[in-house]
């Protein structure tokens, strides 16, 4: 007798078995934004004010009796940076919003969402680069100045002096002593995922994950080790969006973004069978005192 078993090899009409999922592992951590301040700007050029003690006069002895004698006082100084346009923009057939689709209620909102994770990574790669920074004009978008060009005092080159580039320990307490004697407290290191590598085989970062203050809690942003310098602890935070040529020393507290016109989702002009929305905002860096920082550069691998 034949076999008349139906097989699903054979049936025809069968549902396809897609998953109402969505998987994207694209990276969208911003520990740098996520960190440092947020303030607010009142013009495409936002300024502010530095200022410095004067320096230590050892020899600092009157005679008894001696007229009061004014020294020339030096003024604060006032710096700024511009404010940068980043936007996406989305446009969605209407058709396609209204298809059932799986993993998402519309194409349009779908869409957007990833418009913001977008836009952010922009920034944060924006804000981390060695960008100079621009006025604009006609034909020319303003760009602000980005972290690796305001840290110009307390610099120290990557390698031993000889041969090798790699980011080594004794670089990173040469940077963290120059900030020091500045004045500065810096309290983050921020490294790209190779850096970070590098530092977890520092000598002395394995023992010092178990020695944070045990006196208070320890607040540690995302996967980071704490390294303890000779002038207090460093989280070790990596960032996806820092190029490995740098690793920076930062004093969070000496940093914010600046936002002009916060995120906003604006519905553009109909001009057919679709719909249009831009996402868009504009910030600029600010440096409170590039003293209070500290970068090592070029840092390349060993060969």
């Amino acid at each position: 007798m034949a076999d008349v078993t139906m097989l699903t090899y054979d049936t025809e009409g069968k549902r396809e078995d897609l998953a109402d999922a969505i998987y994207d592992i694209s990276p969208t951590t911003t520990p740098f934004m996520s960190t440092i301040g947020r303030t607010k700007a009142k013009a495409t050029y936002h300024e502010w004010q530095t200022d410095n003690l004067a320096d230590v006069d050892p020899t600092n002895a009157q005679l008894e009796g001696a007229d009061a004698v004014a020294p020339a006082l030096a003024t604060t100084e006032k710096v700024g940076n511009r404010t940068q346009i980043s936007d996406k923009v989305v446009q969605v057939s209407t058709t396609d919003d209204v298809v059932d689709k799986a993993g998402r209620t519309t194409e349009t909102a779908y869409q957007l969402a990833k418009a913001s994770s977008e836009l952010k990574r922009d920034m944060e790669s924006i804000l981390l680069s060695n960008q100079t920074g621009g006025a604009g004009g006609t034909g020319t978008a303003r760009t602000l100045k980005a972290i690796q060009s305001w840290l110009t005092t307390n610099v120290v080159t990557a390698g031993d002096g000889v041969d090798s580039t790699a980011f080594l320990e004794e670089n990173l307490n040469e940077a963290v002593l120059e900030a020091y004697t500045a004045g500065g407290e810096p309290s983050m290191l921020l490294v790209s995922p190779s850096n970070k590598q590098a530092v977890s085989k520092f000598a002395g970062i394995a023992e010092q994950r178990f020695q944070a203050p045990s006196n208070k809690p320890t607040t540690i942003v995302a996967t980071a080790d704490i390294y303890m310098s000779d002038f207090g602890t460093l989280s070790v935070v990596p960032d996806r969006f820092l190029d490995n040529s740098v690793a920076l020393v930062l004093d969070p507290s000496m940093a914010s973004v600046a936002y002009l016109r916060p995120f906003k989702k604006t519905k553009l002009a109909k001009t057919g069978d679709s719909e249009k929305y831009m996402m868009n905002v504009e910030y600029t860096l600010v440096v409170k005192n590039e003293k209070a920082h500290a970068k090592v550069s070029g840092i390349a691998p060993v060969a």
